[in-house]
């Protein structure tokens, strides 16, 4: 029983950091990213599709994004999309293929997307500290309903907490190592 309730800890605390990385990996970082684009959607024959199913998505130099769409007639809705996702990189089309040459990142511009990647590290360990209460909590009611004897809710604790601690390494070397590469010129 005692069990079941670290699986499910374990499993929250887990995408809790997929949520970390997914949120890291969209900010701009001065170098080149396709996973910018994930977001992008792009009104294709009226409804609303991912940019990365309708088109090849390389990174030919460590500053440029290439898009070429498999189908040509699409190429302006593709940069339209990408204008109105406000990236902050203007697109230029060649007629066969979209660039988004990423912009050198200003010192400040750097400091600030730090911060940013700081603080969605610090809502992830937020989020990891209201995993563990819900954790105990639950340990806390099967030792009152007798599931469970008090030495064994002390250990299950314990557990837990170095659980948690773990997944709180994890996130500070995610958002130190996304720092590194913002902050790198």
């Amino acid at each position: 029983m005692r069990n079941q309730v670290h699986e499910q800890l374990n499993e929250k605390m887990e995408k809790t950091l997929s949520v970390l990385k997914d949120e890291l990996n969209h900010i701009r970082a001065g170098r080149a990213n396709p996973l910018i684009l994930d977001r992008v959607m792009v009104d294709y024959y009226g409804s609303e599709t991912p940019i990365k199913q309708l088109a090849s998505i390389s990174v030919p130099e460590p500053r440029i994004i290439q898009i070429q769409p498999y189908d040509a007639s699409i190429l302006k809705d593709i940069e339209k999309a990408i204008q109105i996702a406000d990236l902050g990189i203007n697109p230029s089309n060649d007629g066969k293929v979209i660039r988004l040459v990423m912009p050198m990142l200003t010192e400040e511009r750097r400091k600030d997307l730090a911060k940013q990647a700081k603080k969605i590290g610090e809502d992830s360990k937020v989020a990891l500290r209201n995993e563990r209460r819900d954790a105990i909590e639950m340990l806390k009611k099967m030792q009152k309903n007798k599931e469970i004897t008090e030495d064994d809710l002390t250990s299950a604790e314990k557990e837990v907490q170095k659980m948690i601690d773990d997944h709180v390494n994890t996130i500070d070397q995610f958002v130190n190592k996304k720092n590194d590469e913002i902050m790198e010129v």
